[in-house]
C-alpha cells in the first residue's frame, strides 16, 4: 500500500483511483462494508481503491475539539491496508483544507492523477461547509468524466454504525456493545513504562475508571485500572509499546 502525505504528493502512475473519503477512525463494520464496495468497486474498473483521511480529527479545527480516538493511528493504516486498500492519502487538517470548497478539493486530485470515481454514502460530504455531497460530486464527475457511486449505509439492528455511538459505548463501560459495533474487541494502542503506566501519544477513548481486564497481543490476560484519562497495568515489567484489547471488567 502506498501512504501519501497529502494530495500534491500524489504522481500520474498512482491513477487511476476511485476514492472514498473519511475518517475511519476505529474501522468499525460499517467502515469494513465500505472498504469492500470500494475494492470492488475500484477493481470493476481497472482503478486502485484509494482512501482520503486526516492526520488528526477534522472536528478539532470545526468544532474546537476532537473526540477521543477509537484506534491508533498506525493501526488504521495496517488494516486498511489489510481491507485491500492500495493507496492512502493522509491530509493535515488545518483551516486552509477546511475552507477548500469541493470542487477544488477534488482538482488536488485530478490535476495529478486520473480519477475513475468517488464512493459515497447517501449523507456523505467534504469540502467548505459540506458542499460535495454525491449530488454536486456526480455533477461534477459527468463533466470531468469520472462516476459517483452511491450505496447506502451498514446498518444494524436498523441503526447505523456510527463511530460516536461506540465512544458513547465505552464511555458508559459497556464494551460488550463497542465490540459488536467494532466486529472485534476494543484495544488501546500507548507505551507502558517499567511502573506499569500506560500512555498515549493521543486522547485515546476510555471506559469508566475502574477494574478491568486487558488481553496483550501476546501472552496472558492482565489486570488494568482505568483512571480519568490514565491506564496502569499491575505488575512490573520492562518499558515497551503495547497494544490492549480492553474485554471485560474482570
Amino acid at each position: 500500500m502506498r501512504t501519501i502525505a497529502g494530495r500534491p504528493e500524489l504522481r500520474a502512475e498512482d491513477g487511476p483511483l476511485f476514492v472514498v473519503v473519511g475518517v475511519f477512525d476505529g474501522l468499525h463494520l460499517g467502515h469494513a462494508y465500505l472498504l469492500d464496495h470500494l475494492v470492488r468497486e475500484a477493481r470493476a474498473r481497472a482503478a486502485r481503491p484509494t482512501v482520503v483521511t486526516f492526520d488528526a480529527h477534522p472536528d478539532a479545527v470545526l468544532l474546537g475539539h476532537a473526540p477521543p480516538l477509537l484506534m491508533d493511528p498506525a493501526e488504521r493504516l495496517d488494516r486498511l491496508e489489510g481491507a485491500g486498500v492500495d493507496v492512502v492519502i493522509v491530509e493535515h487538517f488545518d483551516d486552509a483544507l477546511r475552507q477548500t470548497p469541493y470542487d477544488a478539493f477534488v482538482g488536488g486530485i485530478a490535476d495529478r492523477c486520473a480519477i475513475a470515481g468517488f464512493l459515497m454514502t447517501p449523507d456523505a460530504a467534504f469540502g467548505h461547509d459540506r458542499a460535495g455531497t454525491p449530488t454536486t460530486v456526480g455533477d461534477l464527475g459527468r463533466r470531468e468524466g469520472f462516476e459517483v457511486v452511491v450505496v447506502p449505509p451498514f446498518g444494524l439492528d436498523g441503526r447505523e454504525v456510527r463511530s460516536s455511538d461506540i465512544r458513547a459505548a465505552i464511555a458508559s463501560g459497556d464494551l460488550t456493545t463497542a465490540e459488536r459495533l467494532l466486529g472485534r474487541a476494543y484495544a488501546v494502542v500507548g507505551d507502558i513504562d517499567d511502573a506499569g503506566r500506560m500512555t498515549f501519544a493521543m486522547p485515546v477513548a476510555l471506559p469508566p475508571p475502574g477494574a478491568y481486564r486487558a488481553v496483550p497481543a501476546y501472552g496472558r490476560p492482565v489486570a488494568v485500572t482505568i483512571g480519568e484519562g490514565s491506564m496502569h497495568i499491575a505488575g512490573s515489567r520492562p518499558a515497551i509499546h503495547a497494544r490492549l484489547e480492553l474485554v471485560a471488567r474482570p
